[in-house]
This record gives structure tokens, sequence and C-alpha cells, in this order.
């Protein structure tokens, strides 16, 4: 386990609302979401004012109204919010050259060996927290440790405008006291099944032997005993190769007859298949998603040796793993279809197509 490494992960607070909220000075200190507002509409992010009522990415429109009447709904400006990634980012080069980008809001820095020679990497998290502030009148949260998933659990702690470091000297006793649900990688779905186990923080997790936790979780099951132990060597990776592509469709009403789903699926196909063509991107994994009624989803995958990459390829995989799916009593809300596997990663990052990787996409956790 090397401890030497100096890692800071920068997580933007309530990023594309701040957005909204320093651009439109009406909206300064009221309860904002970014999102649509009508009956089918989803909250993608939510401003602290109007968390303080509960709103959540992820919500439904309705809810959101409900529990807040007062919430003003800003239609999303994804042009707006990626040129201001792209400024935080140029921020963050000024440092360090080895930048993971997570989504346009967060990212991973390692600055063991930095452009500035500043000695701790807590003075460097500062100094780009302050940029943030003054260039671009905007909040982040940074945390900093000797790995990865210690610095993302840091800089949850003390938001917003947190600032938090854990040495590795204090790892073993901080991990033994987190909740189970602050660990990366622990939805609530895994935490249920985590506390039915009777575990409910790292010094529980960390009592569990690498067998059993294999048996519970699978691969996962060595990353969570890792993780218990503040073992994580995975590197903060500069650029990303494309690893899925997909897309998903949020239905204009529950449907669950099975002509209505079809259609729906093929439609969904489609999208897919131009997408991949226009990325010029193929895999031999293809995987469906459905979220029902009551916003409970799954997930089916199939894969196959050849590699996927037009509507003739998909659509029939498709209904294949739409068989395997019980929606007469469960209406489906939304569908969606990723390919991912590609047979040679590196053919999908030449020269020609080379690009820092960012997730435009707003991917909810389990």
């Amino acid at each position: 386990m090397n401890t030497s490494r100096k890692i800071i992960h920068i997580d933007m607070d309530a990023f594309y609302a701040s957005v909204e909220q320093r651009d439109n000075p009406d909206l300064k200190g009221k309860p904002v979401a970014v999102g649509h507002s009508e009956k089918r509409g989803v909250v993608a992010a939510a401003s602290y004012e109007a968390r303080k009522y509960g709103v959540r990415s992820a919500m439904s429109s309705v809810k959101a109204l409900k529990i807040c009447p007062e919430l003003i709904f800003v239609e999303g400006r994804m042009d707006v919010y990626k040129s201001v990634s792209a400024q935080i980012h140029e921020i963050f080069h000024e440092y360090t050259d080895i930048i993971e980008p997570i989504s346009l809001d967060e990212a991973f820095l390692d600055v063991t060996e930095n452009k500035k020679d500043i000695k701790l990497a807590v003075d460097i998290a500062r100094e780009i927290k302050i940029r943030i502030r003054k260039e671009l009148n905007l909040v982040a949260s940074a945390g900093i440790s000797y790995n990865k998933f210690l610095a993302k659990v840091a800089s949850d702690l003390r938001k917003p405008d947190g600032l938090c470091t854990i040495h590795p000297d204090q790892a073993e006793e901080f991990i033994a006291g987190l909740p189970i649900e602050a660990f990366w990688g622990v939805g609530p779905v895994t935490a249920k099944k985590m506390h039915t186990l009777g575990i409910y923080n790292g010094s529980r997790l960390r009592n569990c032997s690498l067998e059993m936790l294999t048996r519970q979780f699978g691969k996962m099951g060595q990353v969570y005993y890792d993780f218990a132990r503040g073992i994580d060597n995975r590197p903060v990776e500069a650029i990303r190769i494309r690893k899925s592509i997909g897309c998903e469709h949020t239905l204009e009403k529950d449907i669950s007859l099975k002509s209505s789903v079809i259609i729906e699926l093929y439609h969904v196909a489609c999208e897919l298949a131009e997408r991949l063509k226009a990325k010029d991107f193929q895999g031999s994994t293809l995987t469906l998603k459905v979220k029902f009624h009551d916003f409970t989803q799954i997930t089916r995958s199939i894969s196959v040796n050849k590699q996927l990459h037009t509507l003739q390829d998909i659509l029939p995989l498709s209904k294949q793993l739409l068989a395997e799916v019980d929606y007469e009593q469960h209406p489906i809300r939304l569908l969606g279809l990723s390919v991912s596997n590609p047979k040679e990663e590196e053919s999908q990052f030449t020269e020609s197509n080379k690009e820092k990787w960012i997730q435009l996409t707003l991917n909810f956790k389990e």
C-alpha cells in the first residue's frame, strides 16, 4: 500500500444549480432545480436551498414540487456547464496534468509531483478552491488523501465548501467509524444487503473475510475488503478510453402492453445504433435497463462473440433481454440500451479522435 501519493478529489457543490444561480441573480438564495417541471419530468440537480426540503437529483418533478412548492425549475444548459467545466480544468492544469475527470463537476488530481512544487496537497486544494470562487464565482469541496477512495470520501464530509484531509496515520480509525453507506460503490440496495449481514460501518466490514465478501458481492467483495483496510491502488488516469455508449427514453406515460413496449424498444435501439455509428464504437455486450412505474429498476445483459454496432445486431438481442423482464404487472416508465466491452479499447483512442473523457450524461447511483 503506497501512502506517499497525494490525491485530491474536487467536487463542485450543486454544480448545475449553482451555475444557474450565478448567472441569474434572481435565483440567489432560492430553491432551484435543474430539469423539467412537467408531470414526467425528473430533477437533474438541486440547489442546497432545495435540498433542505429533501429535493434530490433523480427525484420526479411531481414529488419535488410536493415537498417544496416554492421550487423553481430551470431548463438545463449543458453547453454552458461544459464550458464552465473546461474553465475549471484549466485551473487544475496549472497544478498538474494528471487529472481524471469523473463527470463535468468532479475530478481526481494526482499532485504527488506538481508544477508549483507545493509540498502539501491540502495547500494545493485550498488554492484551487479559492481560485474557483474568485475567478468563476462558484464553490467547490475538496478531499485529500493517499488514494482515490479516501479522497472521494473526504470531499463529501464537509459539504458545501468543504476541505478535508485524511492522513495515512488516521485512515484506520477513520474507516472503522465510517457508515457503510458512505463507502464508495455502496448504494441503497447494497447497503441494505450489508445491514442484513450485520455490516453497518467500516469496523464491521473489516471483520469480514475476503471469502465471505466475495461470496456475497462477487468481484466487488475484493474492493470492499481492500477499502476496509484503506487500500486502493488505482492510479489517477489522465485519460479514459470510452468503455460504453448508451441511450435511454423516459416515456410520456407508463406502458405494459407488449406491442407498445416493443415499439419503444425499437426506437431506443435505433437511437443507439445511430450513436454507435457517429462515435465509430462497437462492443460485444448489450445491456437493457428498465425503470418501472414505482422507480425501481433492473438491468439485463448479454455478451456475444461479435461486435455490436448496427440495428440488425442490437434489436434481436434487445428483444431477447426484454423477454426476461416481467412488466405486465409492473408498467414501464423508462427504457435504456447500451453497448460495452469493446474488443480493442485502444482502437477507440487513435490520434484522430483523442479527447479527454468527460461524462456528459446524468448517471444516478444505485
